[in-house]
């Protein structure tokens, strides 16, 4: 199987842009997730 280079610099800059944005997101989803727990109860 041949590997595209240019394929895989993108995909390379879009998992490590990923990879330093998810703890940002996984902190807004989890203060979401108990903000619309408190006010539910």
């Amino acid at each position: 199987m041949q590997v595209n280079p240019t394929l895989a610099m993108e995909a390379r800059k879009v998992l490590d842009l990923n990879k330093s944005e998810r703890h940002i997101r996984g902190g807004l989803a989890t203060k979401e997730k108990y903000l619309h727990q408190s006010s539910m109860a």
